[in-house]
């Protein structure tokens, strides 16, 4: 996925959760930022990020911030849409007859169903962008909906569905996902119940640059 009219900034504070202030070209500006996450470890003062100005041209931020650079490890893409995005744009490219997002199942909807032939497939897509030592960890706050999602997964794969959890890693260099039971621990129990049910578990290494974000089939691992 590619992203228009990229500029880069200086990060300064993060008021609330959906905005923050940069400096561009020694003024201040208020832009959006695409993730309610913490991002504390990444959101430093004076860090490089990337902006994307806005299609809405009347809207109050005109600039969305999609991407910061960690010391040490390279860009990292934050917005959280973008994991479903090239994950749509993957699965197009693979042998599937369908491909269908927003899939209803349970009292929950899932971010992909697929057919190839006979077989149906469900499958659900969380962004990483937290990294420790080489490793990615998910969540990054803890993530009630994201527990829900994987009982919901489990529940299907008992239906007779192929079910998977897919990890997009925004960053480069980092190939693996854990769960982040510091965090969130019931979500760390909730992904060893999805793997003994059968539910797999992918990790999705990206390509990284202030202007897009994509899937390296090469960096595709499955945890069984």
């Amino acid at each position: 996925m590619k992203y228009n009219k990229v500029i880069e900034a200086r990060f300064l504070t993060r008021p609330n959760r959906f905005i923050a202030r940069v400096e561009i070209d020694g003024h201040t500006e208020t832009v959006h930022v695409k993730n309610t996450g913490r991002c504390k470890e990444l959101l430093l003062p004076y860090v490089p990020v990337f902006l994307s100005e806005a299609e809405n041209t009347v809207r109050k931020t005109k600039y969305d911030l999609i991407a910061v650079e960690k010391n040490g490890l390279g860009l990292i893409n934050i917005d959280s849409q973008a994991p479903n995005k090239v994950m749509g744009e993957w699965l197009s490219k693979r042998d599937y007859d369908v491909v269908k997002p927003e899939y209803k199942f349970g009292s929950s909807r899932i971010d992909f169903y697929m057919e190839k032939r006979e077989k149906k497939y469900l499958l659900e897509i969380k962004g990483c962008t937290l990294e420790r030592e080489g490793i990615g960890y998910f969540p990054d706050a803890p993530t009630e909906r994201g527990v829900k999602h994987i009982h919901e997964l489990i529940a299907a794969k008992q239906a007779g569905y192929w079910c998977g959890l897919a990890f997009v890693i925004q960053m480069p260099k980092v190939v693996e996902v854990r769960p982040n039971i510091t965090t969130h621990p019931e979500f760390g129990e909730a992904w060893q119940e999805a793997l003994e049910a059968g539910v797999k578990i992918w990790f999705l290494g990206c390509d990284v640059g202030a202007d897009f974000l994509a899937i390296d089939s090469s960096r595709v691992q499955a945890e069984e």
